[in-house]
Formats: C-alpha cells, structure tokens, sequence
C-alpha cells in the first residue's frame, strides 16, 4: 500500500470515527441519559425507541467501518502528519456530523430538539450548533497546523 492509500484510509478512518463516537455520544447523554430527545419525537415511546435503535445501529456501523480502515492504514505515527490527520479527522467528523444532524433535523425537518418543549428549546439548538461547529473548526485548525515546512510537503503530494 502506498503513502497516498495510507493517508486517505487514516484521513477517511478519523472522519467516521468522529461520525460514529458523535453519534454514540449523542445517544448516550441525549437519548438515554438525559432524555431530553430522540430520533423521532412525533410518535408514541416505541416508534420513539425504535428511531433511536437505528439511530444507535448507524453509530455502531460508523465506528466498525472506522475501525476497519484505521487498522488497514495502520500506525499514525508511521506517516508525516498522520496524527494531526487522525485528531483533525476526528474532531472534523464529530463537529460536521453534529452541525449537519442539528440543522436538518432540529430546524428544517423539526424532528426534534436538543431539549424537547422547553421554553428555551432554541436556544438548546443554537448553542449545540456553535459547540459542534467550534469542534468542527478545531479540527480543521489540526489539520492544517504544523510548521510551515509540513504544510508545504503535504501540498506537494
């Protein structure tokens, strides 16, 4: 496998790891925790805990897909920026998948809301929005940071 196959495999890897552990989070604290939301408000507990099962059953199938091409790039640290690639990655894929999830689902389709019915329900959406795109934005920060000598090398590919 080359260089340029191991850095797409990490670069792809880090993003659905970060997809899968955001959904994984957001079942856990959101969903089950706190129950403040699920999936699908709309319906009654069943349809609302099936929702959430397939919810968590994406999550599950983001983190194995993950999992497979993080173990076939193998070590981060055996590639030249592989690390920020992996952190970066991550951050940029939990971030995203949160910024995308919150506004398709809490503003254009009203599915749900990070807390459901209360008298600050907006205010709940817009604040997730801002965390997860201040994580998106850190990811990007990662990686695209290192010395100037790196960033050039990595541009030369």
């Amino acid at each position: 496998m080359t260089a340029g196959e191991k850095r797409k495999l990490l670069d792809y890897g880090g993003i659905m790891l970060g997809v899968g552990l955001a959904g994984a989070f957001d079942g856990i604290v959101f969903h089950q925790l706190l129950q403040w939301h699920s999936v699908y408000m709309h319906t009654h507990r069943h349809g609302q805990i099936v929702s959430d099962g397939l919810f968590h059953a994406f999550a599950v199938v983001a983190l194995v897909a993950a999992a497979v091409m993080l173990w076939r790039a193998g070590h981060p640290g055996g590639l030249e920026r592989g690390k920020r690639l992996l952190l970066g990655g991550t951050l940029l894929g939990f971030g995203g998948f949160n910024v995308i999830e919150g506004i398709i689902n809490h503003h254009v389709l009203q599915l749900h809301h990070v807390k459901q019915g209360d008298p600050y329900e907006l205010l709940y959406d817009l604040a997730y929005l801002a965390v997860s795109a201040l994580i998106f934005a850190w990811g990007l920060s990662i990686r695209r940071g290192g010395s100037a000598e790196e960033r050039s090398q990595a541009a030369s590919r």
